[in-house]
């Protein structure tokens, strides 16, 4: 059997990798099917039933304005205080129709054009987590278990080992994301046109969720790679999770606390998630307030505008450190 389809095998077989594409179904499907009950197809009769609503609303609140009007005018008339009716016992704040408007009564409905890249952004976290867990734990458990020793005893040479164990792990989880991805897309497209509306879809709309979905297939991708090569430095599973619990305490909360007591202007930029925001969103803007002379009036922030570049050059970075050094101690440490 061939070192490749070895490893397909074991991938697939894993209880991990079953239970947590299982989570990731239920997960995505729950979603989807929670937006499929709460938007609702708006026609004729939920505009006039919102109008209708607004109407009600207006009337009540201008009854409402009229009691408050004759309880002020009989509290001046036994002169106690009105203050709290304002002047001319709140006249001149008299409800008007256009703080009533029917758009404002209507039901939720998706709008696949306006609203399906932020499910895109949900689902590449989803997947993140997935390929997080998955990937440590393949290489990180065939350390733990002796399994990769037993393995190299097979087929001796190291590297070829590893980045067969990787590729593998890669082609798992672009086979699931893309798979998966195709469904969300067919599934919000679904709902919009049953439950919502799908708004003007232009070649130039499908393209920029294309886009948008490559970002997020590039970033799980890579989020595979890093846990598989921190889980291989360690040997063991933990090591990953322990690094993934470490950026999200000490990173996101510990370093980005310590940087604002210190004062230190643009303190986001040193903390991972400013970088997946500016990644999905194309750029992020980040502004020091300190920079500001409030007594001298209006304040205008400096500013420092982080690229998706940016991002991409801080995950390959990062990505390209944890695989070489997965590399170098792969090559040269006793794996007995």
């Amino acid at each position: 059997m061939s070192l490749v389809r070895a490893e397909v095998r074991r991938l697939a077989k894993r209880r991990i990798t079953r239970y947590m594409l299982l989570l990731v179904v239920l997960g995505l499907a729950t979603i989807a099917l929670s937006f499929s009950v709460a938007s609702h197809k708006i026609g004729p009769a939920e505009q006039a039933a919102a109008a209708a609503e607004a109407e009600r609303n207006f009337q009540e609140s201008q009854r409402y304005f009229q009691q408050e009007i004759a309880a002020c005018e009989a509290a001046l008339a036994r002169g106690e205080n009105v203050e709290r009716w304002g002047p001319n016992c709140g006249r001149d704040y008299a409800p008007v129709r256009e703080q009533f408007d029917g758009k404002w009564y209507l039901p939720y409905q998706f709008d696949f054009r306006e609203q399906f890249t932020a499910f895109i952004f949900v689902f590449t976290g989803v997947l993140v987590l997935f390929a997080f867990i998955v990937g440590a734990s393949y290489v990180g458990a065939e350390w733990n278990t002796g399994g990769m020793m037993n393995l190299l005893l097979w087929r001796p040479t190291r590297l070829t080992v590893m980045f067969t164990k990787l590729g593998v792990l890669l082609g798992g989880v672009l086979a699931v994301s893309l798979l998966l991805g195709a469904l969300w897309t067919v599934g919000f497209w679904l709902i919009a046109r049953y439950d919502g509306q799908t708004g003007n879809l232009t070649p130039g709309a499908w393209q920029s969720f294309a886009l948008d979905g490559a970002r997020g297939l590039g970033l799980v991708l890579a989020t595979a790679v890093v846990s598989f090569g921190l889980a291989s430095i360690g040997r063991h599973t933990a090591m990953a999770l322990g690094a993934g619990l470490g950026v999200a305490v000490v990173g996101e909360i510990g370093l980005r606390t310590a940087l604002e007591i210190a004062q230190v202007p643009f303190s986001g930029r040193y903390v991972l998630s400013t970088y997946v925001l500016s990644w999905f969103q194309k750029d992020w803007t980040l502004e020091n307030y300190r920079s500001c002379d409030f007594a001298a009036g209006e304040c205008r922030p400096t500013t420092l505008v982080l690229t998706w570049q940016d991002s991409a050059m801080v995950f390959g970075v990062g990505t390209a450190v944890v695989l070489l050094a997965a590399t170098l101690l792969m090559r040269r440490r006793d794996v007995t």
